[in-house]
């Protein structure tokens, strides 16, 4: 990821529409999942700035692991200093089956994991019995963007991708699901005229990051829809089609 794209998770991980509704799209599930417990031991593989990670206390002690300093050393200001480590997910630094649960939300997929089954067997190695992985990825590589040349895209995903590479890893698929299906229609279509602009004049589009941050009541809307769909994934229901595929699974 370029150093830049760092700063501007930071400044706009607690309220920016896309931070804030994935962080409870993924929370939800795993309310659900958890079924009440805040008592376990988390590793977040792959915590970037740290806004999901502190928000992870809610069910118990949790750890964060990165491979960039510019991730971590924010990261550190949100209460986790001492529980963080630079890291990569193929290679952690913890014992054997020493965690309850294991996230990683936007990692596997980036060009800095180029051996993601190395990095799921790492997830294995150090859950418990039984523990948990919550993983979300960048869906549909023919959506490709501005966006994921800035942050090293290597891949994105298909659901039946996401399963099978689970499955082989030793996991058992508890719930698998796009995420972000209603603002679908129009990422598609923004993503696709990036590709066009690029084959019409030779260079990467000009577009506006997606990380733009809109005025405060379109933020609030956009966030409202993620929301919906929060609601409807902690009540076990698969949504249609979206930009990112979201896998709960156990270790087996």
């Amino acid at each position: 990821m370029e150093a830049e794209q760092y700063q501007v998770m930071f400044r706009r991980e607690d309220e920016h529409w896309w931070y804030s509704g994935m962080r409870r799209v993924a929370l939800a599930v795993l309310q659900q999942a958890v079924n009440g417990a805040s008592n376990l031991t988390i590793l977040d593989a792959g915590c970037g700035t740290g806004g999901t990670t502190a928000r992870l206390g809610q069910f118990g002690t949790v750890y964060g692991v990165d491979l960039a300093w510019e991730a971590l050393i924010p990261a550190s200001s949100r209460g986790l200093s001492g529980r963080l480590a630079r890291a990569s997910v193929e290679r952690l630094p913890f014992r054997d089956e020493v965690f309850d649960l294991v996230t990683s939300f936007e990692v596997l997929y980036h060009a800095g994991v180029p051996r993601e089954m190395q990095a799921l067997a790492e997830f294995r190695r150090v859950l418990r019995p039984d523990g948990l992985l919550l993983l979300r990825l960048p869906a549909h590589d023919w959506l490709r963007g501005q966006h994921d040349r800035l942050v090293h895209t290597r891949h994105r995903y298909s659901r039946r991708e996401v399963g099978q590479k689970l499955a082989r890893a030793g996991f058992s698929v508890q719930q698998l699901s796009w995420a972000n299906c209603s603002l679908f229609p129009p990422a598609a279509a923004k993503r696709l005229l990036e590709g066009l602009a690029q084959r019409q004049d030779g260079s990467p589009s000009a577009a506006e990051p997606d990380l733009w941050q809109p005025p405060a009541l379109v933020n609030r809307l956009l966030e409202q829809c993620l929301a919906v769909e929060a609601g409807a994934l902690r009540r076990g229901v698969g949504l249609p089609f979206g930009l990112s595929v979201m896998a709960l699974a156990r270790r087996t």
